[in-house]
C-alpha cells in the first residue's frame, strides 16, 4: 500500500499514515523514539510517497525519512497553527503529537488531491494499477509516463 506519512518529532514522536484516498490507516506515538522506530512504524503500514511535517521548514528527521523511503517531502507554506490542528483532529481520539502528525498528513494529501483524483480516473479508464499510478504522479511523473512506465525514454522504477 502506498501512503502519505505525517510526522511530528520531539521528545514524543508521532506517525500518522493516510492511504492515497486520504483515509487514516495508522496512528502511533512513542516517547524518546529514534529514527529506527519511525522507519519500522512506517514500514509496517506501507510505502511512503510523501513524508510531511506541520512546520514550514522540514527538520532533519523528516528529510532523513524522505530520503530513506525515496519519498517527496511536504511542508506547508506556513507553520500550521494549533487552532487549525484542533479543527482537523476534532472528534478524533488522538494525542497532541498524533494530532500534529495528522495535520501534516492532511495538508500534504490536500496538496496532491487533485492530481491523485485525476491519476485515479485515468488509471481506471486505462486498466492500469491505480495505486501505483497515483504514487508515481505524486513523485512528479505525468499520468502518461506513469501508465507507460517510461519517462523520457527510460523505464520508471
Amino acid at each position: 500500500m502506498y501512503i502519505i506519512v505525517g510526522i511530528d518529532t520531539g521528545k514524543t514522536s508521532a506517525v500518522v499514515c493516510l492511504d492515497l484516498d486520504g483515509n487514516v490507516v495508522h496512528t502511533c506515538s512513542m516517547r524518546s523514539a529514534g529514527i529506527g522506530w519511525l522507519v519500522e512504524s512506517i514500514s509496517k503500514v506501507g510505502t511512503p510517497v510523501v513524508v510531511a511535517t506541520d512546520k514550514h521548514h522540514a527538520n532533519e528527521t523528516v528529510l532523513k525519512l524522505a530520503a530513506i523511503f525515496d519519498a517527496a517531502v511536504h511542508s506547508p507554506e506556513d507553520d500550521i497553527f494549533v487552532k487549525e490542528k484542533r479543527k482537523i483532529a476534532k472528534d478524533i481520539g488522538i494525542n497532541v503529537h498524533e494530532r500534529d502528525a495528522l495535520s501534516a498528513a492532511i495538508y500534504a494529501y490536500n496538496h496532491y488531491a487533485n492530481k491523485i483524483r485525476q491519476a485515479g480516473k485515468i488509471a481506471t479508464e486505462s486498466g492500469a494499477d491505480i495505486e501505483k499510478i497515483k504514487a508515481l504522479v505524486i513523485k512528479r511523473h505525468s499520468v502518461r509516463e506513469a501508465i507507460s512506465g517510461k519517462k523520457s525514454g527510460r523505464f520508471i522504477r
